[in-house]
């Protein structure tokens, strides 16, 4: 009986340490985690918490037309590397994104779209953006830049991986 209870027991302990344990979420190295910051070419490495935390506000207020990196409004531009570096400005770094995510413009640059897209300057219309900080921004920003590192070609890959 007194065995049964200490396998019991470190059974218990076991399970716990490993499922309340924060370190045994993926942690992505300081590579994955360095992101480009301005057109310059200028990087910054991200916090740990910063992704964490860029993952949870992306999936708040950008993942119901930005699931997995696809624009459901228009699939033939999604949220990986290639089609942010192609618009007009690129939107490949964590200041550009900041800058469409307060005031978007259409993919050739031309025409403001923020009566349509989520901004801070269409917060009046999109409640979900009222509350985002000048850090958040950053953060959701620095999300969509390590996610190509993380999810590769599913990132922005649309209905056959989604």
């Amino acid at each position: 009986m007194q065995q049964y209870i200490w396998q019991t027991l470190t059974t218990t302990l076991f399970c716990l340490s490993v499922f309340l344990n924060p370190t045994n979420a993926i942690e992505l190295d300081e590579t994955t985690r360095t992101v480009q910051l301005e057109e310059s070419g200028k990087t910054v490495i991200l916090t740990p918490e910063q992704v964490k935390r860029g993952k949870r506000l992306f999936n708040n207020s950008c993942a119901q037309c930005h699931n997995g990196g696809i624009t459901k409004t228009n699939p033939n531009i999604g949220l990986e590397l290639e089609s942010l570096s192609l618009a007009t400005p690129p939107r490949d770094n964590i200041n550009s994104l900041i800058e469409y995510m307060k005031r978007p413009n259409s993919y050739d640059g031309v025409t403001s779209i923020a009566e349509l897209h989520p901004s801070i300057q269409s917060a009046e219309i999109f409640p979900k953006m009222r509350n985002l900080t000048d850090e958040d921004l950053f953060a959701i920003a620095g999300h969509i830049l390590v996610q190509p590192k993380v999810a590769a070609e599913k990132w922005g890959g649309g209905k056959i991986y989604y």
